[in-house]
């Protein structure tokens, strides 16, 4: 690879930017070298909002993408080859844009520090829902802006900003000049950027970072930084090179293999969530609560999921569906079942200069029944003190296999292993819930933490299998308990 600057449009052109840290912060960029004051700090984590920019980038079939997300987090070289939009850019000389309109409109600004926040979240859904000729519920508006804190308590009316910037005549971005700038960036060489020693490199072939993993076997791997960007803001670490998974296009890729989806590990969260809830919809729910739209935007499923966390949400899902991870290290691949990759808090089977280049989920079929639940002391955006996903393959009302995944409950992400035992040949019925939810105590002796203490984890996870008996085989609708329905309406 050649050296050369950092290139990406804003503010109506293409910037080149030669001299400054590999781990520069979007944020710090628009702040103190662009100007760009309109973009805040609130939290350099990727949790309040206030920071959220829209990243245009052109999709596999030339299409302008134009997504949310923290510029806290993101460090200034993944923006290479895309473009940046801020607030500054909304707008016209004495026009607002419909959200800028809404939010006034609606008195949806009080002390104002968040609101170039919200502006740009409900600028990218008024986007998104006016070139998909629909309108968004208010509870899809709802869900939209949870990754945008209002610490005035302002949200009411800024929902009502929300409903009403679809009330007049479609005013969205002109596009074309932000497309014709990104389809002339696309001729560029793949980005090798160098800063004081630091080397940050961008390959957009796999073959390429391969090569580059076996060369550079203690080089940071990065994805979507919404976790490694926090090493370099809350953490003060020095990341050493950098190699970027971001422009492979290869491991962006999401496809159907016969019964099976192949879901590349640089696929953002959003993209990979949506996928498997449109093969298994009980996820859903699952999907909406893991962070915010702009660290999904930004984040990725296989960096989740490489990441080894025992609170990440992804992997309780994609155990209990039975996924394999397939890991590269060259030429080579290597596939093993998911729940064999975690082997102590932290660790994973993974070798010096191998890398996660995708996930191998089998579609279940019909005769299989799934429950999924995070549990967290916020509804939104918050780190899960348990996430369980329990499923059931029933015949005949026998249960013929039982997959129970939980995180938060041990140092790893791991099934539950007497709890199915538990369940696995018998009729399914609200006593084999019963043990199933006794046999929790054998699998798990949880942690207290600030999050939650151990009694509390054990006596929630073993609730959770109420509901799935509720939820799959009781009479009772879900979350509703058999008292309550003797009760008139």
């Amino acid at each position: 690879m050649n050296i050369r600057p950092i290139r990406f449009f804003h503010r109506g052109a293409v910037v080149e930017v030669t001299d400054l840290a590999p781990t520069t912060t979007v944020l710090q960029y628009l702040r103190e070298q662009a100007h760009c004051t309109g973009t805040k700090e609130g939290c350099a984590e990727g949790d309040c909002g206030a920071c959220t920019v829209i990243q245009g980038e052109l999709s596999a079939d030339g299409r302008l993408e134009l997504r949310n997300v923290n510029a806290c987090t993101q460090f200034l070289p993944t923006l290479d080859g895309r473009a940046l939009l801020t607030v500054e850019d909304l707008g016209a000389p004495g026009q607002l844009n419909p959200a800028q309109q809404a939010l006034v409109d609606c008195h949806g600004s009080q002390c104002g520090f968040c609101t170039p926040g919200f502006v740009m979240t409900m600028t990218a859904c008024y986007e998104a829902h006016q070139a998909a000729g629909t309108k968004p519920t208010r509870q899809q508006l709802a869900d939209a802006l949870s990754g945008n804190l209002c610490r005035c308590t302002g949200y009411r009316p800024i929902l009502d900003a929300g409903e009403r910037m679809f009330e007049g005549p479609a005013r969205c971005l002109d596009r074309a000049p932000i497309a014709a700038a990104l389809q002339a960036l696309a001729a560029d060489s793949p980005l090798d950027y160098s800063h004081a020693g630091a080397r940050f490199h961008a390959p957009q072939s796999l073959s390429d970072l391969a090569l580059l993993c076996e060369t550079y076997p203690q080089a940071t791997l990065l994805a979507g930084s919404t976790d490694v960007g926090l090493w370099v803001n809350k953490q003060f670490r020095d990341l050493g090179d950098v190699i970027y998974t971001g422009r492979v296009a290869a491991l962006r890729e999401i496809r159907r293999e016969d019964s099976a989806l192949w879901i590349g590990a640089a696929a953002s969260l959003e993209d990979g969530w949506a996928a498997l809830s449109a093969a298994v919809p009980r996820l859903r729910e699952l999907w909406l609560r893991f962070a915010s739209p702009p660290v999904r935007h930004a984040g990725t499923l296989g960096g989740n999921i490489a990441n080894g966390s025992p609170i990440g949400d992804g992997a309780p899902a994609l155990i209990a569906l039975g996924a394999d991870i397939i890991l590269r290290r060259g030429a080579r691949q290597r596939r093993i079942k998911l729940r064999d990759f975690y082997l102590d808090y932290m660790k994973k089977d993974l070798q010096p200069g191998e890398f996660v280049e995708a996930l191998h989920v089998p579609l279940p079929s019909g005769d299989w029944q799934f429950s999924a639940h995070k549990i967290a002391k916020r509804h939104d955006s918050d780190i899960s003190a348990v996430c369980a996903v329990l499923a059931l393959r029933l015949a005949d009302g026998v249960v013929r296999e039982a997959r129970f995944a939980f995180g938060g409950m041990a140092a790893i992400v791991k099934r539950a292993g007497a709890a199915e035992a538990a369940v696995v040949g018998r009729p399914w019925s609200e006593a084999a819930a019963r043990a199933a939810a006794a046999a929790l105590a054998q699998d798990f002796k949880p942690l207290t933490d600030m999050r939650a203490s151990a009694s509390y984890r054990l006596k929630v996870a073993q609730n959770l299998f109420t509901k799935l008996w509720l939820e799959t085989g009781g009479a009772a609708p879900v979350g509703i308990w058999p008292s309550q329905q003797e009760v008139p309406a």
